[in-house]
Formats: structure tokens, C-alpha cells, sequence
């Protein structure tokens, strides 16, 4: 389904040269909120130079806050609704995300462990989405890999409602945390002792 939407946003944006934010949101209907989460998590692992994670993570912890507050849509400042993608960025973006994305729907399997799937669970998962996006955020080499894995398991179990998935993406968050918490521990080490 994640795929679908992607592949179909790609399209319509080569028809009509770019999509506004807030055209890509309409495109992505009732799983607009979710779909954005990976819209906005792979950029994080493109080879773009420049502050993408600095970004991406900022955006990605607003957008974990509304979920957490239990918003069933996405709510942006017209400036950022209509703020314009060109078919050039989402021929960067799209394209790293559909490999991932798909590899994760084809274990997918609606109704799996339905305590995992209600709405309660779903804005609970706004804590942990929030603790990946600041992970991604932080100027880590090479640390924005598991956290993004994590986000797009995440999302797309949220997406298909399978609470398997979204469990094993619970368990590949705390995993992330406990690495970075790890890393950070050993920079702090190695400043304080040079």
C-alpha cells in the first residue's frame, strides 16, 4: 500500500512538475500521517550532503507529537503546506524508499496480534517515533541507519495494522536507543579523557 501511494505521488508529480507538501498529503489520504513519517525518515539515509538529519529528525518529532496527542491528520502551517517538492527530490527520495518499504510489506499481515494495532497503542507510538526522530537528528556517523530501519518497520506496520510487525519495530526502537545511548556514552568517555 506504501509503496503504491509513493509510486503514485512519483508519477503525478513528473505530470504536473512537483507537488506541493500539502498535495502530497491529500494523495496519502487516512494514512497520510504515516506515510509521512517514511517520507520524511529516508531522506535521513540518502547520501545528500548537508544537515538532512538535523532536519528530517526535527520534522519527524513534531510530527510523532501529534500522533502521540492522538491527531488523526497531519497538521502543517499553510507556509509548509504549500511549500513546493520538485519531481528532482522525490526522484531522490522515492526511489531509496521503495526497496525498504517493500521488503517490509511482504511480511505484512492485517489483524496479527490486535492489541498491538488500537488506537490507544497507535498514540503510544508516538514516544517511541519521537526518541528515533531526535536519534536522527543527532550528528552521529553513520547513526541514522537503525533508527530509520526502526521508523519505516514502524510506520508500515501501523499503515497494513499488523501488530506483529509493529512489535518487532517496538523491539528494533528499543535496540536503537540502547546502541546510541551506548555510542554516546563512548564519545562522552573518550572527550572527557582526552
Amino acid at each position: 500500500m506504501a509503496t503504491a501511494l509513493l509510486t503514485e505521488m512519483l508519477e503525478l508529480a513528473g505530470k504536473r512538475g512537483g507537488l506541493s507538501i500539502g498535495e502530497a498529503l491529500e494523495i496519502m489520504g487516512s494514512t497520510g500521517m504515516t506515510v509521512t513519517v517514511l517520507f520524511l525518515a529516508i531522506p535521513a539515509l540518502t547520501p545528500i550532503p548537508g544537515p538532512f538529519g538535523m532536519v528530517f529528525g526535527t520534522a519527524l518529532a513534531l510530527i510523532s507529537l501529534q500522533i502521540t496527542f492522538g491527531r488523526q491528520s497531519l497538521w502543517l502551517p499553510a507556509v509548509v503546506r504549500n511549500c513546493h517538492i520538485s519531481p528532482a527530490m522525490l526522484d531522490l527520495i522515492i526511489p531509496h524508499s521503495l526497496p525498504i518499504i517493500a521488503r517490509v510489506e511482504k511480511v505484512m499481515r492485517a489483524g496479527r496480534l490486535k492489541a498491538f494495532t488500537g488506537p490507544i497503542v497507535q498514540t503510544l507510538l508516538g514516544i517511541p517515533i519521537f526518541l528515533l526522530a531526535v536519534v536522527i537528528a543527532l550528528p552521529i556517523p553513520f547513526g541514522n541507519i537503525l533508527p530509520v530501519v526502526s521508523l519505516v518497520v514502524l510506520a508500515v506496520a501501523l499503515m497494513e495494522r499488523d501488530g506483529l510487525v509493529t512489535l518487532i519495530g517496538l523491539l528494533l526502537a528499543a535496540a536503537t536507543l540502547a546502541v546510541t545511548a551506548a555510542l554516546l556514552y563512548l564519545m562522552l568517555s573518550a572527550i572527557l579523557a582526552a
